[in-house]
C-alpha cells in the first residue's frame, strides 16, 4: 500500500495544480484566502502546543496520516503535540496551493520542510503534502493530511 502513496500524491498534486491554473473566481479568492489563513493558524497552534487552539483548528474527523506511515486521529495526535511528545520548531513551505472543491472542502498541496524533535530524534522531512480542509459551522478547519517524504535531490 505504500508503494502507491507518493505516485497517488503527485497525481492528486498534478490535478490540483491544473485545476488551480485554470480561472479563479472572486468567491475562490475569499476562500483561498480564509483557508490559508486557517492553515497558518493551525502550524502556528502546533508550533505553540496550545491545545485549545489545536481543539479549535483541528476536525474531529481529523485523519492524520505522517510521513513514517503511522496515523493519528484527533486525539491522539492532540495529546502528541500537548505532551511534547513531538515538537514542531520549524514549517518552511516552499510551495503551497488552495484548490475549493466545494464550497466546504478545499484540497491544500505543498511542498514543505518541516523540523521536529521526538523520542527517535531530530527529524529534517522534505515532504509532499496533501491536506483538506473543511468547512464545519462557519469555520474553516483541518480534517486530514498525508504527507510523503521526497528523495533527496540529485547533486
Amino acid at each position: 500500500m505504500k508503494k502507491y502513496l507518493l505516485p497517488l500524491l503527485l497525481l492528486l498534486s498534478s490535478f490540483v495544480s491544473v485545476r488551480a491554473a485554470s480561472t479563479v473566481s472572486a468567491a475562490d479568492e475569499k476562500v483561498t484566502a480564509a483557508v490559508r489563513a486557517a492553515d497558518d493558524e493551525r502550524v502556528a497552534a502546533i508550533q505553540a502546543a496550545d491545545k485549545a487552539r489545536l481543539d479549535a483548528i483541528f476536525s474531529d474527523v481529523l485523519h492524520y496520516t505522517h510521513s513514517s506511515g503511522k496515523i493519528d486521529n484527533k486525539a491522539s495526535y492532540m495529546q502528541a503535540l500537548v505532551s511534547k511528545a513531538t515538537v514542531y520548531d520549524r514549517y518552511e513551505y516552499l510551495e503551497r496551493s488552495f484548490v475549493p472543491l466545494t464550497p466546504d472542502v478545499v484540497l491544500m498541496t505543498a511542498h514543505a520542510l518541516i523540523y521536529s524533535v521526538s523520542a527517535t530524534g531530530r527529524n529534517e522531512n522534505d515532504l509532499a503534502i496533501l491536506a483538506v480542509y473543511r468547512r464545519e459551522n462557519g469555520k474553516w478547519r483541518f480534517a486530514a493530511w498525508q504527507s510523503a517524504k521526497l528523495p533527496p535531490k540529485a547533486k
